[in-house]
């Protein structure tokens, strides 16, 4: 059985319904209900074409439609999904056992629930424990960032159930001073969408702001008490705010910690999907940025699933005592772009040195390697911006018009993809060899030096050995294009690389705005676009010898650097 949300018009009442008529029942017993909490028990359903049908719980799909009808809109509809076979009244019956053990009250709810995370839960064994969604438990989690107060306030129905949700997202001093006008005689405190309004779309006190107030050129605003102070330029207030963001994060660093995590102005941050890890552990700091300013530190946390990883590694018999190796700043689909780019110019560079090939040859056929059968390397591609990216280089074109002058000269068919064909074909191995008889020693160093380029294999510390000694210079081969910036995902790796190209102060004056953001502008550096034009510019990552934004973290390339350290250094 699978639980998930769907939406109301994807649902219809199911024939095999035990109730199943063309009158509408009579739902005023549980609307009120279902209009304030929503649905807390899933419909049970099952696949129907395009859509489900309703096996239980006809009752709470005519209130929803009431609710539809009304409000004009609904949210998805938590539903367990019967695989082929399963039999419906043990489904149900099921269900029913589940749901009883779930408290109907929400606060009570969340109280069971956050002990269950406590005891080491995840939010997927309660939804599984309980038979209900996934989205259903975090969400009676998110009331764990409410103060005792305004939970006693909504259990006891003082406040409706959209107002609670906006005020999951708020901060402890934002609760405190909503709570203030909660209680006001004149109750003038704002709700539902004006309290999302209220939230992130005000002013940005004073109070907020971590540099010192004599920094900021902008005006600043107080009220008719003197109270309260307010920035009157965002932009202004923002930019020293990550300034000073950015220090904090340099300090954290310096302080020991292994990483540092600015997430993005406004993003949710969820605790209770985090456990307490130390520093000499491999914890790491969270800094949380509010829309109105306020700065939020979470030190010494790593994530839920990070903490199971490391419980299965240490009960395994097979444990491994070393340390678990840091989040690489580079995901997969990245360093194998990095990885094939860098290939492609290493091999090209390779037809010019002859003699070194000869030897690299040898080499081979005496250590081995993953494609010493004989083989080409595939250029096997992760992404197919990836391969179109790569394809279109001009140093593979420049390869394969090498290709194709080699196989003429050994009187190979033309259409090949590669020169190696090795098939165990005796025949085959003859005919080459007398072709190679007829050619000159020049001949065939350029045959042999071809072959070598071609069975170079790709993602190899050999690669870097080698794009070291011959002192390859990848902009010669290569430029920054899309599919390299849409590989990129480490945020701490992206503001480094902004600050590569445009300085300490752009890097430090961004450090809070989005990944694709900063990445935008390191493009427009590029580009000349608003920004001072910045030519022949190349990353850490296509140098030789190879260099991460930040130490240690290159994952794979890193890990070829560190095996040729004695012929680089």
């Amino acid at each position: 059985m699978q639980l998930q949300h769907i939406p109301l018009d994807q649902l219809k009442i199911s024939p095999l319904n035990m109730r199943h008529s063309r009158k509408a029942p009579d739902v005023s017993d549980i609307l009120p209900s279902i209009r304030e909490r929503g649905i807390q028990q899933p419909l049970l359903v099952r696949k129907n074409g395009k859509g489900y049908e309703i096996i239980a719980g006809r009752r709470r799909y005519f209130s929803l439609k009431k609710i539809e009808q009304k409000d004009k809109k609904t949210d998805p509809v938590p539903c367990a999904i019967m695989a082929e076979g399963d039999d419906a009244a043990a489904v149900e019956a099921s269900l029913i056992e589940n749901i009883a053990r779930c408290d109907p009250d929400e606060m009570t709810r969340y109280e069971t629930f956050a002990r269950l995370v406590k005891e080491g839960k995840t939010a997927a064994n309660i939804a599984v424990t309980f038979g209900v969604t996934e989205i259903m438990v975090r969400r009676s989690l998110a009331l764990g960032n409410l103060i005792p107060a305004i939970r006693n306030a909504y259990r006891e129905g003082g406040i409706d159930n959209e107002t609670i949700r906006q005020l999951t997202l708020a901060s402890k001093k934002q609760q405190t001073e909503w709570l203030k006008l909660h209680n006001a005689p004149d109750e003038h405190a704002p709700r539902s969408w004006r309290l999302k309004q209220w939230l992130f779309g005000g002013e940005i006190k004073t109070s907020s702001a971590l540099f010192p107030l004599d920094t900021y050129k902008g005006g600043i605003i107080t009220d008719l008490f003197g109270e309260d102070g307010y920035f009157d330029d965002a932009e202004k207030f923002w930019k020293l705010q990550n300034q000073s963001i950015a220090t904090e994060r340099d300090a954290l660093l310096k302080a020991g910690w292994d990483d540092v995590v600015i997430c993005d102005v406004g993003q949710h941050f969820a605790t209770w999907d985090h456990v307490t890890t130390s520093k000499k552990d491999g914890g790491r700091v969270y800094i949380v940025v509010l829309a109105n300013g306020e700065v939020k530190k979470h030190e010494g946390l790593i994530t839920q699933k990070e903490h199971e990883k490391r419980l299965k590694r240490a009960a395994s018999p097979n444990n491994d005592s070393t340390d678990e190796p840091s989040r690489p700043e580079l995901t997969k689909a990245a360093q194998n772009y990095l990885d094939l780019h860098r290939h492609a110019a290493v091999r090209h560079a390779l037809l010019s040195h002859q003699g070194v090939a000869l030897r690299l040859i040898v080499a081979h056929a005496i250590g081995g390697s993953g494609l010493w059968q004989t083989k080409p390397d595939p250029q096997r591609a992760d992404k197919e911006e990836i391969a179109a990216s790569v394809g279109s280089s001009k140093v593979v074109t420049a390869f394969a018009k090498e290709r194709q002058s080699i196989l003429k000269m050994l009187g190979l068919p033309a259409h090949g993809h590669s020169v190696v064909r090795s098939n165990g074909d005796d025949y085959r191995v003859v005919s080459l060899f007398a072709a190679l008889i007829k050619l000159s020693d020049k001949q065939v160093m350029q045959a042999l030096t071809f072959i070598m380029a071609e069975t170079l294999q790709s993602g190899t510390s050999v690669v870097e050995a080698l794009g070291c000694h011959l002192k390859v210079d990848m902009a010669d081969h290569w430029k920054p294009d899309e599919a390299f910036f849409s590989l990129l995902r480490d945020k701490s790796a992206i503001n480094a690389m902004l600050r590569h190209i445009g300085g300490k102060q752009v890097a430090d004056g961004n450090v809070t705005a989005t990944a694709k953001t900063q990445k935008n502008i390191i493009q427009d550096f590029l580009k000349g676009e608003s920004r001072k034009k910045v030519e022949g510019w190349l990353p850490h990552y296509m140098q030789f010898p190879f260099k991460s934004y930040i130490k240690g973290r290159g994952g794979r390339l890193s890990d070829n650097l560190a095996r040729t350290k004695s012929l680089i250094s």
